[in-house]
């Protein structure tokens, strides 16, 4: 099984929205700011990790990340 944990950078985020319309299960984006809200910071199962992991590569200010283990 994949196991992705997000790792996110408010201070980077655009708020462009591309996470969220990605994979909605595990990002929003904030009512006031429109910054990425992380719903679930880990997420086990094949095509959700790779989902997560499509839009981690689409995000255009490279806010989400995944977080290195340990």
């Amino acid at each position: 099984m994949t196991e992705v944990r997000i790792s996110v950078d408010q201070e980077v985020c655009a708020s462009a929205g591309t996470c969220a319309f990605t994979v909605p299960a595990v990002f929003d984006q904030d009512d006031e700011d429109g910054r990425v809200v992380v719903l679930r910071e880990e997420v086990v199962g094949g095509g959700l990790a790779e989902d997560v992991r499509t839009a981690i590569m689409l995000c255009p200010s490279g806010a989400i990340r995944e977080a290195e283990e340990g």
